[in-house]
């Protein structure tokens, strides 16, 4: 089962909001809206996809901002992150205010995800990893047939998400990384929250905070 992603930058955080596509059924899902509704819109009138849902890595203003407006435009639910990151959506005005983010109203996803749950976009299937660290709630979607992943704020390339913000916290990010992401395989293609896409395998070899190197 083929897969379409076009990475929408969104925010004034440039952050790497995705549409993704199952070429089967033209079914597809937005991957964290933080922001500029129109623009993901028109991604996706360009690709032709019918939305379903809309998945959320975890609950920052910048990949979550704009998810409630797209769900009730789009009659669609929203599922995701894991209920560790409810703390962040129940004050996400507070924190637009605070950062000078347009006014987004706090919700409830339509589906809390744990470790081990698949999200159904279409006919494809996508595999949830609880990864906290840089939140409490974080998830990963992965998609195995076509090697890539969906990383939020984990990882990005030559670097780790920031842990200094409140439920943050850095060991439990480490082990995120390293005990759940990298044994997916060196060929994993991950696209992050923010920046360019990596690997795993070149991130296992050259970031200077998670590398094989620093901790074999």
């Amino acid at each position: 089962m083929t897969i379409q992603c076009t990475i929408v930058p969104v925010t004034p955080y440039q952050q790497n909001c995705s549409v993704i596509k199952c070429q089967a059924t033209g079914q597809g899902a937005i991957v964290d809206p933080g922001g500029d509704v129109e623009r993901i819109l028109e991604t996706v009138q360009n690709m032709d996809a019918s939305v379903e849902k809309i998945i959320l890595t975890h609950a920052h203003l910048d990949h979550c901002a704009a998810s409630d407006v797209l769900r009730q435009q789009l009659e669609v639910p929203i599922e995701g992150p894991h209920k560790g990151d409810s703390f962040w959506l129940e004050k996400l005005p507070e924190w637009c205010k605070m950062s000078g983010f347009p006014h987004a109203d706090s919700f409830t996803p339509d589906r809390w995800l744990e470790q081990g749950d698949t999200v159904m976009v279409g006919e494809a299937e996508l595999q949830v990893i609880h990864c906290p660290g840089h939140t409490p709630g974080h998830v990963v979607f992965v998609y195995h047939p076509q090697k890539v992943a969906w990383v939020g704020d984990v990882l990005f390339q030559g670097s780790i998400g920031r842990t200094d913000f409140p439920l943050g916290n850095h060991d439990e990010l480490i082990s995120s990384i390293r005990d759940k992401l990298f044994p997916l395989g060196d060929d994993i293609t991950f696209i992050p929250g923010h920046g360019p896409t990596s690997t795993f395998g070149q991130e296992r070899q050259t970031n200077p905070f998670v590398a094989d190197g620093r901790y074999g």
